[in-house]
């Protein structure tokens, strides 16, 4: 078995690889997503004895590892885009949002017998991920301290759930009737639309520009101040957790122009945090995991399904269109790159920026409504 903590991380690294380039070329596991790919590799190495249990490698990742992924992808937030979605995607994306909150507390109070203790930690978890995306998950999960076996069966219920959302958002539409020519999304702008390719040069997954050395250097001496900083304050404040005051700063800093215009943040926040998910799964017992399961995967998907009813169910009461609603929802549960690709697959092109803009702000406010419901949960249920 592997114990040399740099070996440990040699090893994750080329977990990370191998499941973005099985994400990239092999078509079942881009359903399945790097992020569940890289916790299951780690998690059969672990298990077969070839990565140890535990390691100062894992340590690290879990805290300043994945702090300064969270940072950066977060340094991407561009609040000015948000208001370029218009307020019908914004009013579907708000109450999306709120659906989810009340599926997660009422998935809580049902399954809370099953999932265990840790329930109320879930509950923010999936608050933060199904209003935003899975750097929520990773973050909220990190600074609870959800248990690794919890971690890995939740994410593969939220890979597995996500992807059922997408299918049934293609479907919504078509069995409630077509938006009407009245009732279309708000048409973006024409700026909006030249500015596409700097929109969608957000994302986790590449920089459309290269990336320069003194940009990099620049992320990570920002990345890190604002992680020490955090710190700093939620030891002077400790009734806030570090992750939002992390939040908080960094949303503020990455408004700054100069700051805004720095490439590659994202790209490189996402590969930290599917370093430190490689590395949950190596700290997971398969026995536990398959034990934990089942109520986890019924846990997602009630409050996913909660969150439909209540995005079509009142987004329809206030007359919102049905490609808003579709959108939004998938801004909600998949994040930006979900809202992405149920515009491009239904042609609601006027809704694609505005989808992208909220599912990008949803990396914000998801850390906000988990902390917030995992407080709830845990006074509802005496944790």
């Amino acid at each position: 078995m592997i114990s040399d903590p740099f070996t440990v991380f040699l090893v994750l690294a080329v977990v990370v690889y191998i499941a973005i380039q099985l994400e990239e070329r092999v078509r079942v596991f881009r359903s399945l997503g790097a992020a569940l790919v890289g916790i299951l590799l780690g998690l059969v190495l672990s298990n077969i004895g070839f990565l140890p249990g535990t390691s100062p490698a894992y340590e690290f990742l879990m805290g300043t590892g994945v702090n300064v992924g969270i940072a950066l992808i977060l340094l991407s937030v561009d609040l000015r885009s948000i208001i370029q979605a218009g307020p019908r995607m914004l009013a579907a994306f708000g109450i999306g949002a709120v659906g989810t909150a009340v599926g997660a507390v009422t998935g809580g109070l049902l399954w809370s017998g099953m999932v265990g203790p840790e329930t109320w930690k879930l509950a923010g978890q999936f608050a933060g991920t199904y209003s935003g995306g899975g750097v929520n998950f990773a973050a909220i999960g990190r600074e609870l301290g959800t248990s690794s076996d919890l971690f890995a069966a939740a994410t593969a219920a939220d890979v597995i759930v996500t992807a059922a959302w997408m299918a049934a958002c293609l479907v919504v539409p078509v069995l409630l009737g077509r938006p009407r020519a009245s009732d279309s999304p708000e048409p973006s702008s024409a700026k909006a639309m030249t500015d596409e390719p700097a929109t969608l040069e957000r994302t986790l997954h590449s920089s459309i520009r290269a990336v320069k050395l003194s940009d990099a250097a620049a992320l990570v001496t920002i990345a890190l101040g604002a992680v020490w900083a955090a710190d700093q304050l939620a030891s002077i404040v400790p009734i806030l957790p570090q992750v939002l005051w992390l939040t908080t700063i960094v949303l503020i800093v990455a408004q700054v122009p100069a700051i805004k215009a720095l490439t590659g943040s994202a790209v490189f926040g996402n590969y930290l945090v599917l370093l430190f998910l490689a590395s949950n799964g190596a700290r997971s017992v398969i026995a536990t995991l398959v034990a934990v399961g089942p109520p986890v995967f019924y846990y997602a998907i009630t409050t996913v399904a909660i969150h439909g009813v209540v995005i079509f169910g009142l987004g329809r009461l206030v007359r919102l269109d049905l490609a808003t609603l579709a959108v939004a929802s998938q801004a909600n549960i998949g994040g930006a790159a979900s809202a992405m690709a149920l515009s491009s697959a239904r042609g609601y092109s006027d809704a694609l920026l505005p989808g992208v803009a909220v599912g990008i702000f949803g990396y914000a406010v998801g850390n906000y409504l988990g902390f917030a419901v995992a407080a709830l949960m845990r006074g509802l249920l005496g944790g």
